[in-house]
């Protein structure tokens, strides 16, 4: 297989490299055999999440929690890695740990232990340690880690908890939509046959027969709809069936500039972690490229480093290729002649995440009301059908 990474070597900075190897860990091994310092690899980890071997996930926010707690209890740090690899239940994440703790036992600075373990430690984790080992305070580096993961993460599970009532609405009215056409429609039917299916109006012959129609097959529709629901979350799944999924949404008016500001906000608050951390302004657009997944904004940027090389204002040319909003670059402006670019940063993706948490309450406060309406003219509609031909057979007695 064939792996793109993103390196880092001192005598060229920043570069992509390609590797054929059996596995993303093989890849990254060639990388460094030849001195790099591998920031990312595509189809491995990425800038912000490490991966096990065989699709586990290696909790990196569980290992600074825990080890922050150590630290600042008094203990050493090879003292808190042993009780941290003793504690450790899966025998791949005791592997990891233990390499580290080898490697610091050894001599080796804790940043580059971590590095050692290719695919384990997110690079801004590394950075963030290698930061630290300048300071002398490891505890509060990762301290600043988590606090930066959680606010990362905040608008994201605002989106998921605004979604779950939606989702929760859709699957019951679902189950009562078919619960009527697979059992109650097909009574309502046989009912009706007596009289004639002849003297129902349209819609009510067209739902009994739909109704009978599902009734006598209720169990091969059930088999075929969960065979397509079963298809449809293996194509969404699937890199490609997403990425051209995220294009059609990004063409959206509203959707898509609230998807760009989602964007923006995790961009712009990793620039600003990796600036607080002393690492130059273009290595950090270059090592938090991924994070920007939109065509525009991943060309916006290719051009924002070329231009910032040349010496252009960090405002004007984040301005032009669409990297802020009009209200971001002006406070980067305000950043450039502060010289706190880092903490200028980090409050314009708090005004970011501030302005995606007023969509996703409107949003939901709109959206709730009509999913409720929809099901309500949908089970209402289905049950005045099939009553209907009885209130005209009532009338016409009267």
């Amino acid at each position: 297989m064939r792996f793109d990474l993103k390196a880092y070597r001192e005598a060229e900075g920043v570069v992509s490299l390609s590797f054929d190897a059996a596995d993303g860990a093989e890849a990254r091994r060639q990388a460094e055999g030849q001195g790099y310092t591998v920031l990312s690899a595509r189809g491995g980890e990425g800038l912000l999440g490490g991966a096990l071997p065989g699709g586990k996930r290696f909790s990196v926010m569980l290992f600074c929690q825990e080890l922050v707690a150590l630290l600042e209890a008094g203990m050493g740090l090879v003292e808190s890695l042993d009780i941290l690899c003793r504690k450790a239940r899966q025998p791949e994440t005791r592997r990891i740990l233990e390499d580290v703790r080898r490697a610091v036992g050894e001599g080796r600075a804790f940043s580059q232990a971590l590095e050692a373990t290719p695919g384990s430690f997110p690079v801004l984790f590394v950075a963030t340690v290698r930061t630290s080992e300048r300071t002398g305070d490891l505890a509060e580096a990762l301290r600043r880690y988590l606090e930066y993961q959680h606010r990362l993460n905040a608008v994201r599970d605002k989106m998921v908890a605004a979604s779950v009532y939606p989702a929760l609405l859709i699957v019951i009215g679902a189950l009562v939509v078919a619960f009527l056409f697979m059992y109650v429609v097909p009574r309502f039917a046989r009912i009706y046959e007596d009289v004639g299916r002849g003297h129902l109006p349209l819609l009510s012959r067209w739902l009994m027969n739909w109704g009978q129609l599902m009734g006598e097959h209720a169990w091969a529709i059930s088999g075929t709809a969960l065979m397509v629901l079963a298809g449809l979350v293996y194509f969404l799944r699937r890199p490609a069936t997403r990425a051209a999924l995220e294009q059609r949404l990004w063409r959206l008016p509203a959707l898509g500039e609230y998807l760009r500001i989602y964007q923006l906000a995790r961009f712009t608050r990793t620039v600003a972690m990796l600036l607080k951390g002393g690492i130059p302004l273009v290595t950090a657009l270059d090592m938090t490229g991924d994070l920007l997944r939109q065509p525009a904004l991943r060309s916006g940027l290719e051009t924002a480093r070329r231009v910032i090389r040349e010496g252009r204002p960090v405002s004007d040319t984040f301005a032009a290729q669409g990297l802020a909003t009009e209200v971001g670059a002006r406070l980067l402006v305000v950043g450039e002649r502060s010289g706190e670019l880092g903490e200028v940063m980090e409050r314009i993706a708090a005004f970011y995440d501030e302005e995606i948490a007023r969509g996703v309450e409107w949003f939901s406060r709109l959206f709730e009301p009509l999913l409720m309406i929809a099901i309500g003219l949908v089970i209402g509609g289905i049950v005045i059908l099939m009553y209907l031909p009885i209130f005209e057979l009532a009338g016409s007695i009267q």
